[in-house]
């Protein structure tokens, strides 16, 4: 039998052009750095990283940008077997400002519509995805279809997993981005959508917001508590500057302060935490080491320019938990202090 995937992310993928100018309006940007993008991509990024066979499922458009983000896979270690090409569709693109500590604009480009919104149910290998020890799943794939189909088939097998077969997880980021739903803000569909996803997932991961549309509840206690009465094992809050809520269904709790960061671009930190929070639950961590080390993974790629190839390695983790604090790097102007648990 071949080896299972540690972890096996789904979803979002697309070309990240961001300005290397920081504290500039878009409109006056003249340089501009290309990255690979797409939250689920940047967590498999993350994991593998941190040591952690990892793969992505998820399509790109048939294009000089899908070739791409296959290379910059493969750079980063991640498995792009399931990374396919669509050719109706271009490879979507990311515009972002960055204005620190808090304010990081996105501009999608994701019309007429995004290739990784186009996996199909009988597309996906059912047994990799049934056997990986973490599976990860966005709220990006509940907006539309065959992309939503395919999400709740992937969670379907995780369910369906003979007794006694090793499992870690199966991770739902509520990563709740209005622009992709109709009816945006407003969208009557997502909480539905949202529910109908917690029924078949271990852990959820989100801030207050996306925890708000999940299950009507902005309290990160209040939300914790919902999450678990709607069958997760495992609620993780992040609360940004007030750093990470972790509450278990065995009673055990992680009320985490942030990692003092001097913030550059915190649109990877979620994303880190993402891989890193992988990492700790694949080695067993207790809950409160678990979020400690995925606040600092944040933390270190809020101090950068870009995400995915700002992704640390396990020495640079440590290294800023000893220290306990991360200075901005990469040469560019710096925040004030804030916390990475965004």
């Amino acid at each position: 039998m071949p080896e299972s995937y540690d972890v096996i992310t789904m979803g979002r993928i697309g070309v990240d052009l961001y300005p290397l100018e920081v504290g500039v309006p878009l409109a006056r940007v003249e340089t501009f750095g290309k990255f690979l993008g797409g939250s689920p991509t940047n967590v498999a990024v993350a994991a593998a990283r941190l040591g952690r066979r990892a793969a992505v499922i998820t399509r790109t458009g048939q294009d000089a940008f899908g070739a791409y983000l296959h290379q910059e896979l493969e750079r980063f270690g991640v498995d792009a077997r399931w990374a396919t090409a669509v050719a109706e569709y271009p490879t979507p693109v990311t515009f972002c400002e960055i204005f620190p500590p808090d304010d990081f604009p996105l501009y999608f480009y994701r019309q007429p519509k995004a290739p990784d919104l186009e996996i199909h149910p009988a597309e996906l290998d059912l047994d990799a995805v049934r056997d990986a020890r973490i599976f990860w799943m966005t709220g990006t794939g509940l907006s539309a279809e065959p992309s939503r189909s395919a999400t709740l088939a992937a969670l379907a097998a995780r369910a369906g997993r003979p007794a006694g077969t090793p499992r870690t997880a199966t991770v739902f980021d509520l990563d709740w981005r209005p622009v992709f739903w109709d009816g945006g803000d407003d969208s009557t569909e997502a909480p539905a959508r949202y529910r109908e996803a917690l029924a078949h997932v271990t852990v959820a991961v989100g801030n207050v917001d996306e925890c708000a549309i999940a299950t009507g509840e902005r309290e990160p206690y209040a939300a914790a508590r919902a999450l678990l009465a709607a069958g997760v094992e495992l609620a993780v809050v992040k609360q940004g500057p007030k750093g990470v809520l972790a509450v278990h269904r065995d009673g055990a709790t992680a009320d985490c302060p942030p990692l003092p960061v001097e913030v550059v671009n915190g649109l990877g930190a979620g994303d880190a935490f993402g891989g890193a929070l992988c990492h700790g639950l694949l080695a067993g961590w207790p809950l409160d080491r678990l979020v400690r080390y995925a606040n600092a993974a944040g933390a270190i790629v809020a101090s950068r320019l870009a995400c995915s190839s700002a992704m640390p390695f396990p020495e640079e983790v440590e290294g800023a938990l000893a220290a306990g604090a991360v200075t901005a790097d990469l040469g560019a102007p710096a925040g004030p202090r804030a916390g990475a648990g965004s």
